[in-house]
């Protein structure tokens, strides 16, 4: 499975976009989702879609 078809990361920027699209592109959503998912690749996948997505809501907030 690759960062392309992963569901984690899906799920995330779904609910992501519906939270930010009036400020950040769905592209840009995506691309912090991935890095998220990638700097987490050691976390064991029953904590992956919580914390990929609070990592990335972290991320997206004060970066942008």
């Amino acid at each position: 499975m690759t960062l392309t078809d992963d569901p984690v990361v899906d799920q995330a920027v779904a609910r992501l976009a519906d939270e930010f699209q009036a400020r950040l592109r769905p592209q840009v959503i995506g691309t912090v989702v991935r890095s998220c998912r990638r700097d987490l690749s050691g976390v064991p996948a029953t904590a992956l879609p919580e914390l990929v997505e609070r990592l990335a809501r972290t991320r997206l907030q004060t970066a942008h």
